[in-house]
């Protein structure tokens, strides 16, 4: 039986999208790996996302909390908003309470990949204020490490990303993630499949 992996992410303005495609990718180059993309819900009205000049919802489907228990591991991938996840990612995160109180994710792996608006604006702290929520459901936080290699001390270009997971720059919303953001959420994709084939035949 292949080893599910789902892709869970929130995007307003299309950056995490990007990187969630590409880790989808990268996670389907493994063999044995059966991946699918999901969004989570808008907390937004319509009106407002208007005013904010946020793009349409792709027709990734939406997932419900309970749909989680269903996958091998999981990647979330979300903005950030003030140093951590933005409240839309956070709200399904808070519908998840009874997988929590039943520990139906306790031992799957998961990683976290993300977007900031700056340098500064929370590629670390992003992912390690996430990782709580990934404690209290017993989940297996899986980092990437520096096993993206040269890519992880690019100095010439602005790239996002970190040691916790793959990530990008918004900037004012015009940019776009880099080649070298998007090898690296392929990249991602393909370790997080790697280990999590592992700990499923282990199991």
């Amino acid at each position: 039986m292949a080893t599910k992996i789902y892709v869970v992410y929130y995007s307003m303005y299309g950056h995490v999208a990007k990187l969630a495609e590409e880790i989808q990718k990268g996670a389907a180059s493994v063999e044995g790996v059966e991946v699918k993309l999901w969004q989570v819900p808008e907390t937004l009205p319509e009106g407002v996302l208007g005013k904010m000049g946020a793009p349409p919802k792709s027709d990734v489907p939406i997932i419900e909390p309970n749909a989680l228990q269903e996958a091998d591991g999981i990647l979330f991938g979300f903005p950030t908003r003030f140093g951590m996840m933005a409240a839309q990612f956070k709200a399904f995160i808070d519908a998840t309470g009874g997988l929590w109180r039943s520990q139906a994710l306790a031992g799957k792996p998961a990683g976290i990949f993300y977007s900031t608006g700056s340098q500064g604006g929370g590629q670390e702290t992003t992912p390690l204020t996430a990782i709580t929520q990934l404690a209290h459901h017993g989940m297996i936080y899986v980092p990437i490490g520096y096993t993206f290699g040269g890519g992880m001390f690019e100095m010439e270009n602005i790239k996002g990303g970190s040691p916790y997971g793959a990530g990008t720059y918004a900037g004012d919303g015009s940019r776009n993630p880099s080649q070298l953001e998007l090898e690296q959420a392929f990249h991602q994709g393909k370790y997080f499949a790697t280990i999590t084939n592992r700990f499923k035949a282990s199991s």
